[in-house]
């Protein structure tokens, strides 16, 4: 139990921190330029041209409707995580308007700003996903649809994203809009690419004479398994023993080089997955 609340504890830290880059990404960013490309955030950016409203008050009262709904459609299987970061970027871009109030973009240079208003909210929304919550926002509406429909709720919701491009090529200029359809389009690009290198680990395939002080090294040195079987060299016909073993990126460095001074003459094959299902990676405990 003690470790789960040290684990639980850690994932709040590391969603808080990520929700911090979100709130900088939007709020000097994306609001300034009038970036109108993803969810509740380019939405308030369009009404706010409507309403005597800015668009982090639009974003916390559309954010805090949203929640609401989540809890009367939902109930229980509504995300904690997904709540504790849409409230805190609500609070948080409402904070900042107060505390550093914006009327300009930060620099002249449209197409730097609108690079962070990709990244920062992209890498942010990537973590989010990573540990299992969202930002919220457009993320409760698909939630909900899901569980009451049977539509395609990423085609819905791309849609709805493209109705607000192109409703700032009206609201504001061609220009705007253009920037908001180019963001639109790099932000699923960078999330998707954050997300695989994040969860990213080297599958190793060694083939060894010896292989005792490499399966001692996985296991009681870097806490990892193996799975071993014996094969025969086609050529020599001598027997070798196939370690198979999994490893995160520092730890792969490691038996690489351990394998280089040690056992010199293993024949290695290092792959890169994402995708890794089962104890100690995704899917257990």
């Amino acid at each position: 139990m003690k470790q789960n609340v040290k684990r639980e504890v850690l994932e709040y830290l590391i969603l808080t921190l990520a929700t911090v880059v979100l709130i900088i990404g939007v709020y000097f960013f994306k609001f300034p330029n009038a970036f109108s490309f993803g969810g509740v955030t380019g939405m308030a950016i369009v009404l706010a041209k409507f309403i005597s409203a800015s668009p982090s008050t639009i974003t916390f009262v559309i954010n805090m409707a949203l929640l609401l709904l989540g809890f009367l459609f939902l109930g229980k299987s509504f995300g904690i995580k997904t709540v504790y970061v849409s409230v805190l970027m609500s609070v948080g871009l409402s904070a900042l308007e107060w505390i550093y109030p914006m009327s300009a973009p930060l620099t002249n240079e449209p197409v730097l700003e609108l690079v962070f208003a990709i990244f920062l909210p992209s890498v942010s929304a990537a973590i989010m996903f990573n540990l299992g919550a969202s930002g919220g926002g457009t993320d409760i509406v698909a939630m909900i649809l899901k569980k009451y429909t049977s539509w395609n709720i990423g085609t819905a919701l791309m849609m709805v994203d493209l109705a607000i491009v192109i409703s700032a090529c009206f609201v504001f200029d061609i220009t705007t809009g253009l920037f908001s359809l180019c963001g639109l389009l790099a932000k699923s690009l960078v999330i998707d690419d954050v997300i695989e290198n994040i969860n990213l680990c080297k599958c190793f395939t060694i083939i060894s004479e010896n292989p005792e002080p490499i399966t001692k090294y996985i296991n009681e040195h870097l806490k990892r398994s193996a799975t071993i079987y014996k094969a025969e060299g086609a050529y020599t016909h001598t027997e070798k023993t196939v370690i198979i073993t999994v490893l995160k990126r520092s730890q792969a460095v490691q038996l690489r080089n351990f394998i280089r001074v040690t056992e010199p003459t293993a024949f290695i094959t290092i792959t890169k997955s994402s995708e890794i299902i089962g104890k100690g990676f995704r899917g257990f405990n």
